[in-house]
């Protein structure tokens, strides 16, 4: 009797000490995406303090988000390579250390050093989610696997809200944006010093040498293509981010091209990005109890549905308008953390931070090109409500793509 009280104290124990791990680890990697994405944005939230500097236009900024995400997409192409020969916390040490140089090279207000900051800031967005995905998946029950991806990701819309609501303000405190840059650099550094401690601490494992970066490439894209749920995410991660992008990009100023405020669109852009963080939490929840292909396939369905509804925004009514809108931004920036789940879930045992690289390089493709498509449509079309009728397409395929694997999933378990 002694003995068997003995053994439930000690896995109780077990028990209380993995789920502390696992908050902790997790808190972490949320703190990480967030200096990852108000490092990626600080440019943008200073960009007509920036341009008057730089003597440039403010729209001349917008080119460095060109630089960001291509650097990231061949960033993502290799991070196969990477997990393969360095673990996932030395990855995150390496992903800190270039978002402080970038930080550095931004301040110095010099073109040059500022493109080759963006590039940085890239890759060290490109390497984030496929080494935290390995953390993660390491410490997470999978039972709680969607719930715990979404709410690091929650760190996206946060980092977001450091960099545009924050920035300025210190910027404003402290007489000049460069210092508010150098400021901003401090989180990174102080994450770096807590991952440099948890190497030390942490026995990593020996990583034998693989094959060279292409060839490592070339064999986790044949990888993805060869599995056909690994093969539906790519789509899935190009369609949804192609959706995502297009809202948060032309939302705001759809609503000003109907009459709205300026003052009024940016407060209901504001309530969107709400939407989209609480959404990701949300929506893991729902995704840990009905499965992550299901929520998927709903937030496609759903997220297309609303964007062909904003065909009629301009008779709409304004409250009809606003719920639309914040129903929207909750479906279509609220899949991401659901989408790394499923990932993790999916990839072979041993291949999750590779499996997610190469997936996410889709991901960038869509978040590169959809925009681009939407505006080569509005010259074209020169209308925003027509524009998100067409742009319903990658919502409903996508919900389409992800209700047949569910479909094929549920059949094979059966």
């Amino acid at each position: 009797m002694t003995q068997r009280i003995m053994s439930i104290h000690t896995a109780f124990g077990e028990t209380k000490q993995a789920g502390a791990l696992l908050w902790l680890t997790l808190a972490r990697m949320t703190a990480v995406q967030i200096a990852a994405t108000s490092s990626v944005l600080a440019l943008t939230a200073l960009a007509p303090v920036v341009a008057e500097t730089l003597n440039v236009g403010a729209y001349w900024i917008g080119y460095q988000v060109s630089f960001i995400y291509f650097a990231g997409l061949f960033a993502s192409l290799s991070a196969g390579s990477l997990v393969a020969r360095l673990s996932g916390e030395a990855i995150i040490a390496s992903e800190l250390v270039l978002l402080i140089a970038g930080l550095i090279l931004l301040a110095t207000a010099i073109p040059v050093l500022m493109i080759l900051a963006s590039v940085l800031f890239g890759v060290a967005y490109g390497i984030n989610n496929p080494a935290s995905s390995v953390i993660l998946q390491e410490v997470t029950p999978a039972k709680r696997r969607s719930l715990v991806f979404s709410l690091k990701q929650s760190g996206v819309p946060l980092g977001a809200v450091v960099a545009n609501a924050l920035l300025p303000l210190v910027a404003l405190w402290l007489s000049g944006w460069q210092a508010a840059v150098l400021v901003l650099a401090v989180v990174p550094l102080v994450l770096l010093i807590i991952t440099l401690r948890h190497l030390g601490r942490t026995p990593q494992p020996v990583r034998r040498p693989g094959p060279g970066i292409l060839a490592t490439a070339i064999a986790e894209q044949r990888a993805v293509m060869a599995d056909p749920s690994l093969r539906t995410l790519a789509a899935l991660g190009c369609l949804f981010s192609a959706m995502q992008l297009t809202v948060t990009a032309f939302a705001v100023v759809s609503l000003v091209e109907i009459g709205w405020t300026i003052p009024e669109a940016g407060m209901l852009g504001a309530a969107l990005q709400i939407a989209g963080a609480t959404g990701r939490v949300g929506w893991g929840i729902v995704a840990d109890r009905f499965g992550p292909f299901r929520v998927l396939s709903l937030l496609g369905f759903v997220g297309g549905a609303l964007s062909l509804f904003l065909y009629f925004q301009p008779v709409l009514p304004s409250s009809v308008l606003s719920i639309m809108l914040i129903c929207l931004g909750a479906c279509a920036s609220g899949w991401n953390g659901v989408f790394l789940a499923a990932i993790a879930r999916t990839a072979p045992p041993g291949r999750v931070g590779a499996a997610t690289g190469a997936i996410l390089s889709y991901t960038f493709i869509g978040v590169i090109v959809g925009p681009s498509i939407f505006a080569a449509i509005y010259y074209a079309l020169g209308s925003y409500p027509l524009c998100f009728a067409i742009f319903s397409i990658p919502g409903l395929a996508g919900g389409i793509l992800g209700a047949r694997r569910h479909m094929l999933e549920k059949y094979v378990r059966t």
